[in-house]
């Protein structure tokens, strides 16, 4: 049985330098750049917003005016069953996450999934809670309203 499979290279071949001439055995005068334009000269950055000329998106879009754009309407914060055995509060609510600093005070909803354990008894008032959730919820003897 020939054992040549096993045996590593003894040469190793330079990868080819492109552009840098017609002997280095990767193209001389265009060097994979195409013809003409902007691309092919040297020290070429474009940006990534940039449109060719054209009007950018930024510019085309209409300004929203007043204080309110940069309050984003945030979507439902998750709160697992492990953050609301770390909290003080019994009674559950909204205003109690957001007292506690668990969610920040710009969500307007929030909802209780089944991640992680709870031992203790809590009342959840006014909040969504995943059917796991309130399953793991009962079993430690809380509520769920």
């Amino acid at each position: 049985m020939s054992l040549l499979h096993k045996l590593s290279s003894a040469t190793a071949k330079s990868k080819k330098r492109v552009g840098r001439g017609y002997g280095s055995g990767k193209g001389g005068h265009t060097s994979s750049r195409g013809q003409k334009g902007q691309v092919s000269r040297r020290g070429a950055k474009i940006p990534l917003w940039f449109e060719g000329g054209q009007l950018p998106l930024i510019k085309r879009l209409p300004m929203l005016r007043g204080k309110g754009r940069f309050n984003v309407v945030r979507p439902t914060a998750e709160i697992s069953l492990n953050e609301l055995q770390k909290m003080q509060a019994t009674e559950i609510t909204l205003e109690t996450l957001k007292a506690e600093k668990l969610i920040d005070p710009k969500f307007k909803k929030a909802k209780v999934i089944a991640t992680g354990n709870i031992s203790r008894k809590v009342a959840i008032k006014g909040i969504p809670v995943s059917e796991a959730a309130k399953l793991a919820v009962e079993k430690a003897g809380g509520s769920v309203e």
